[in-house]
């Protein structure tokens, strides 16, 4: 009857060690190979625990420094198709994106940025903040940055 006592209390802890108390591997980092090449100092995203963290993104167009032209509108769709991009190097769609975090140097352009917004997403909307900004990198307009769930 011992022996059996101590072989189920040594299969809870065994159990306990492989759920609640393991330790979370590590994070993976994934650079964007244009990051890479222009030596900035971030990771397109960082995935960890099945969350993946996406840097932000603006306006620029695939492979440059250069913001698209063409106003907030251009820049909006732009940055969605960035953070598209990014997303699809790592497997994964809008639909699997549970958090946005959006700058805007200017909050007259909510209504012009949230039509281009929503077009990415389905009927569910992922929870989102926001807030004004002064000074975005390059002088963009929008940035937007994302938490997705793999």
């Amino acid at each position: 009857m011992r022996a059996i006592i101590i072989f189920l209390a040594g299969c809870m802890l065994i159990s306990c060690a492989q759920t609640n108390g393991a330790r979370p591997g590590k994070p993976v980092f994934h650079s964007n190979p244009v990051f890479a090449e222009k030596g900035y100092p971030f990771s397109d995203a960082v995935e960890a625990n099945g969350l993946i963290f996406l840097s932000g993104q603006i306006g620029t167009l695939p492979g440059s420094d250069e913001l698209i032209s063409g106003g907030i509108e251009a820049e909006a769709r732009q940055t969605m198709e960035n953070i598209k991009s990014s997303l699809e190097r790592l497997g994964l769609s809008f639909d699997d994106v549970v958090k946005c975090t959006v700058m805007i140097d200017n909050m007259e352009n909510w209504p012009a940025f949230n039509a281009i917004y929503a077009g990415y997403f389905n009927d569910e909307y992922p929870a989102r903040s926001a807030f004004g900004a002064d000074g975005l990198a390059l002088g963009a307009a929008v940035e937007v940055e994302c938490i997705a769930k793999r």
